[in-house]
């Protein structure tokens, strides 16, 4: 396995919208913008802050419009939010976000699932919503759900896969994120799709997207920088999941993640104090102990102090030595 050699990874948070929105609690809007700013002094290349959904659909999101004005900007970190309409598209420009995040499935039972439409009727529509950005100069990044598989479906065609990327390129969308949106990838899987895009699409600016439902999404993260991916989606705590995969999990979480690859060399530009601290402040905000790893154990070089009595066993031991020296 190589070691990072400082190469430049770009870290995009996405808690603060595919977290919450799974979440059973409805975080007040003071308590969202708070979050928000703490994270955008972390070092992340992209946050993505919230959805432009109708409030009936996603109610934990209702204050999209509020969150989006009351956030403190920070130099360098792009604000994205997902747009699933034309209508959401205005009320998004009116708020002046960065980019547009357009969703669609690679699985045709996936998408009239989750979106109530086939997948022709989500490209027509995601059409209309890439032009509405384009015309207004907002860059457009389209993520796509089950890449690397289905749970109704099972595997998913990498054909169908680069069909949909060929698509999205014509609709001017200059981003694609490849998701494994219930934790159904395996490494070699996952190196092999993200190398086939990029030679595909050099074009496109990629992003890995990965669930920890299955244990595999460090390693799944890791073969996807092998492949040359270099900007990762992540989730503080490890929070969010999918409703139609039972037992999906979240995004793998962004303190494990940025963790493990620092002390393999790469480059990650965020703080890992800075996240263990905005991880336990989430945990409070959800009312529930959160999935991550890192969080709750530390860092790697975490000192912990002897156990009791300790100062006791060392005299004893030493005590043995003297005694055989004699």
């Amino acid at each position: 396995m190589r070691e990072g050699n400082g190469i430049k990874l770009r870290i995009n948070e996405v808690a603060t919208r595919d977290g919450l929105q799974n979440e059973a609690v409805f975080v007040d809007t003071d308590d969202k913008v708070r979050l928000v700013d703490q994270l955008s002094g972390l070092g992340y290349s992209k946050i993505e802050v919230t959805s432009f959904t109708s409030p009936t659909a996603i109610p934990a999101l209702k204050d999209a419009e509020a969150v989006m004005h009351r956030i403190q900007r920070a130099p360098g970190v792009v604000y994205t939010a997902l747009i699933p309409n034309v209508r959401g598209g205005e009320r998004a420009l009116e708020c002046k976000v960065d980019e547009f995040n357009l969703v669609m499935s690679a699985s045709e039972t996936h998408n009239l699932a989750n979106l109530r439409m086939t997948r022709p009727q989500s490209l027509r529509q995601l059409g209309d919503v890439a032009a509405l950005a384009l015309a207004a100069k907002v860059p457009v990044n389209v993520s796509l759900s089950c890449v690397f598989g289905c749970p109704m479906e099972g595997e998913v065609p990498q054909t169908d896969v680069l069909d949909l990327l060929g698509k999205f390129v014509e609709l001017g969308a200059t981003g694609v994120t490849l998701c494994d949106t219930t934790g159904m990838a395996y490494p070699t899987q996952v190196f092999h799709i993200c190398e086939s895009v990029a030679k595909a699409y050099p074009q496109l600016n990629i992003t890995g997207h990965f669930h920890n439902t299955r244990g595999m999404g460090l390693v799944n993260t890791l073969a996807a920088v092998e492949a040359g991916i270099r900007q990762f989606d992540m989730s503080l705590g490890g929070i969010g999941g999918c409703p139609y995969a039972p037992g999906a999990s979240g995004n793998v979480a962004t303190e494990d993640v940025v963790h493990m690859l620092q002390w393999m060399g790469y480059d990650t530009g965020v703080t890992v104090p800075g996240l263990i601290s905005a991880a336990h402040e989430l945990e409070r905000l959800v009312g529930h102990e959160l999935p991550a790893q890192v969080s709750r154990s530390g860092e790697r070089l975490k000192r912990h102090a002897p156990p009791a009595g300790f100062e006791e066993i060392k005299a004893r031991a030493f005590a043995r030595d003297t005694k055989s020296e004699k």
